[in-house]
């Protein structure tokens, strides 16, 4: 009897610690040891799913490190926004100065004055971890690297970042520069959400200067991108003081998952405790697509504005995650919207949230939605035409 009590016992704790309400306890417990350990080698660790952001997995996550060329991650997404706010073209030509040719380390070797367009560069970061090309971008941007790197600081801490610091833009070693596993996930998943990205981080091979006479060959530093079904990015790193580190991210049936490790010993071992990592995932968790990138959820009335009515729209895919074999039925989910919003209205205001919750009432997954579109005031005489049409239908 005493024996059947404690094997019920044990399945009952491994049910609750598996189920996927309980994984974000792990964010704070830390991994087990035994079958939960799936990166015993590095110094910290976290795997998250990328829709709900859950943490699957973690260990030491909010521990500061130093964290290598995975602080590209952070100069690819300033790159990606400010192509998306129309600030940067790909097609752009960027001049690199004598500081960025200078720049030691992984390299795309840029002659002080060379031209190469947006696009390339990017590709030089994202396959190549080029430090030369990192601070050509982030004196583009930020006009010297140094007012680059307080967007960067301040992007960070926008985003929740509470363990990081930058002091450069392409890792290289330096005081105070720091971050967590934790927070590489943060600032991975957000750059995750710029669909193209995956374009550069994702391949394997390309060439750089391809019209001129000496081309140049970029290999991806991330052999998961060949070698990992989904594995489609993201970031490398490697100094003396961090070790191996990688964030890695992959996909499969629409789920994407994001892995980091920090301080592993080598390569080798960095990329098959990654593979673990996305083994459990994939063995053990699947979503379910709710809402597709910018799809319209319900419309939404604006006060006194150009426009009476706009939709509420999801900022990027919407899932709910279950562990396999779980049914949807198990969850519910509300629609929240502001009754009405008073104009002006900006594209980046929240106007409501989607809230996916568990039978017992237990919030699992918050989304917040945007309107489809900025809304400006409208005028005086637009508004006494709009109540003038209004009182005319009443009758």
């Amino acid at each position: 009897m005493k024996r059947n009590g404690y094997l019920a016992l044990c399945f009952i704790m491994c049910f609750t610690f598996f189920s996927p309400m309980a994984v974000r306890a792990a964010e704070k417990s830390g991994p087990q040891t035994g079958e939960m350990n799936f990166a015993p080698h590095a110094r910290s660790a976290v795997m998250i799913e990328a829709d709900t952001g859950t943490v699957l997995y973690d260990k030491n996550a909010n521990e500061k490190m130093p964290p290598a060329s995975i602080t590209k991650v952070m100069t690819m997404l300033l790159i990606m926004e400010a192509v998306e706010r129309g600030e940067l073209k790909l097609t752009d030509k960027v001049r690199a100065s004598e500081r960025a040719a200078s720049m030691g380390g992984s390299q795309i070797f840029l002659q002080p004055g060379e031209e190469m367009t947006v696009e390339d560069m990017i590709k030089g970061i994202a396959i190549a971890s080029g430090n030369d090309a990192s601070v050509a971008m982030a004196e583009h941007l930020g006009g010297t690297e140094e007012g680059f790197v307080n967007r960067m600081n301040e992007r960070a801490k926008q985003l929740g970042m509470k363990n990081t610091h930058f002091v450069n833009s392409n890792g290289l070693p330096a005081e105070n520069h720091y971050s967590s596993a934790q927070d590489i996930a943060i600032m991975s998943r957000e750059l995750l959400k710029h669909e193209g990205i995956t374009r550069f981080t994702g391949t394997y091979q390309d060439y750089l200067r391809k019209d001129s006479a000496n081309p140049f060959w970029l290999v991806n530093t991330n052999r998961l991108v060949r070698f990992y079904e989904g594995v489609d990015g993201l970031k490398t790193g490697y100094t003396g003081e961090a070790k191996y580190c990688l964030t890695a991210t992959a996909k499969r049936n629409n789920m994407r998952v994001i892995a980091v490790v920090m301080g592993e010993p080598d390569v080798k071992t960095r990329n098959n405790e990654v593979a673990t990592m996305f083994n459990y995932a994939f063995t053990h968790f699947q979503v379910m697509p709710m809402y597709k990138k910018g799809e319209a959820v319900q419309p939404i009335t604006v006060d006194k504005g150009q426009q009476p009515q706009i939709n509420a729209i999801t900022p990027h895919s919407v899932s709910m995650l279950m562990k396999k074999g779980e049914s949807a039925d198990q969850y519910t989910k509300e629609i929240v919207l502001d009754q009405r919003v008073n104009a002006p209205v900006k594209q980046d205001q929240v106007i409501g949230h989607i809230f996916i919750r568990a039978k017992d009432g237990k919030e699992v997954n918050r989304i917040d939605l945007y309107p489809e579109q900025a809304v400006a005031k409208a005028g005086m005489w637009e508004i006494l035409k709009r109540t003038t049409k209004n009182v005319f239908i009443s009758y």
